[in-house]
This record gives structure tokens, C-alpha cells and sequence, in this order.
């Protein structure tokens, strides 16, 4: 249960949202979280946040979960083929990855 620890979570949220914006910079964030498809994911994610700041930490997270998921879904293909070419375990998430589908998801980008 200390994993849920209120100021941790609000921590990591945090420092979660300033490192995506180091990385790809303000206003590509702002576009990030403000695009219509994506305006599910935004708002799961900030009431998430809301609620883990509110004292209700396990629901918050599991709210916040789902935004993530829906933000950043798109990018569970290309982290599988990023994992199977792990020298030891990389054939197990391979085999794990075929089974669950998650690599057929974006083989409508052109990445």
C-alpha cells in the first residue's frame, strides 16, 4: 500500500509531465494532449491526477491508467519490437507479444 502513497503518486505525475516536455518540447505537449482523439485520455488522465491530489490514490491511479493507455496506445507495437530484440528475454516477450496482439496494432503507421 505505499505504492500508493499520495505525494509519490503526485510526484511521478509530475515529473512525468516535465520530462515529456524536455523531450519533445512545450508545444508539441500541448499538442500531444490537446488533439480530439486523444481528449479521452487527457481528461482520464488529469482527473486521475485530480483525484490522487483529493486523497483517493488507489482510484486515481486507476483512472489515470486508463489515460495512459489511451495516449499512449499507439506506441505498445513499436515498444514490443523494441523488447524482443533483448538478448536474453527477448524471445519470451516476443512470444508473449504474439499471443496478446499488441505488435499488429500499428501496421497502419509509417513508422
Amino acid at each position: 500500500m505505499l505504492f500508493f502513497d499520495r505525494a509519490m503518486l503526485a510526484m511521478g505525475n509530475i515529473l512525468f509531465l516535465i520530462g515529456l516536455t524536455i523531450i519533445i518540447g512545450p508545444a508539441k505537449t500541448l499538442l500531444f494532449f490537446a488533439r480530439k482523439q486523444k481528449i479521452k485520455g487527457t481528461a482520464a488522465f488529469f482527473g486521475g491526477l485530480l483525484l490522487i491530489l483529493m486523497r483517493w490514490p488507489l482510484i486515481g491511479f486507476c483512472v489515470e491508467l486508463y489515460g495512459i493507455m489511451v495516449l499512449f496506445g499507439d506506441f505498445l507495437g513499436t515498444i514490443a519490437t523494441f523488447a524482443r530484440n533483448i538478448p536474453v528475454v527477448g524471445p519470451y516477450i516476443g512470444l508473449a507479444v504474439d499471443r496478446a496482439g499488441i505488435a499488429r496494432r500499428n501496421t497502419d503507421l509509417p513508422v
